[in-house]
């Protein structure tokens, strides 16, 4: 009885964008377009989601390329300013953010960001679990 309750807690938070299970932490700022070419599929315009939610992953996540089309859960935890808005993205790993140019953990596409900061062109802090 106790582990329904538990799977149905679950579940619930999930679909109310609530991560149970903290992720790792890092930073994150936004880059603006042009997005292409990118490491992971180059001038495909097709590589990126819809949803306009993506990510350029710094050497951390890139995993030797393996990150290229990585999902992740992204929200904001902090900054100057209050940054944040309440709630979860769902970002998908399309470039490679380069050690030597790369002040963040993850670059986000001008849409993610604004999808979770209310501060333009800022650095703040997130959460981050890949799905």
């Amino acid at each position: 009885m106790r582990l329904r309750l538990l799977e149905a807690l679950f579940v619930l938070c999930l679909c109310h964008g609530i991560l149970l299970v903290a992720g790792d932490v890092g930073t994150a700022i936004t880059y603006n377009p042009p997005y292409l070419p990118t490491k992971c599929k180059g001038a495909d315009p097709l590589q990126f989601p819809e949803s306009g939610l993506f990510v350029a992953a710094s050497e951390g996540i890139w995993d030797n390329g393996a990150a290229c089309g990585r999902r992740y859960y992204v929200r904001c935890v902090s900054g100057r300013k209050r940054p944040c808005k309440e709630g979860t993205i769902v970002v998908q790993v399309v470039d490679l953010c380069r050690a030597e140019r790369c002040p963040a953990t993850i670059v986000l596409s001008h849409r993610a960001f604004q999808s979770i900061s209310k501060i333009p062109s800022s650095k703040i802090s997130i959460e981050y679990t890949q799905i």
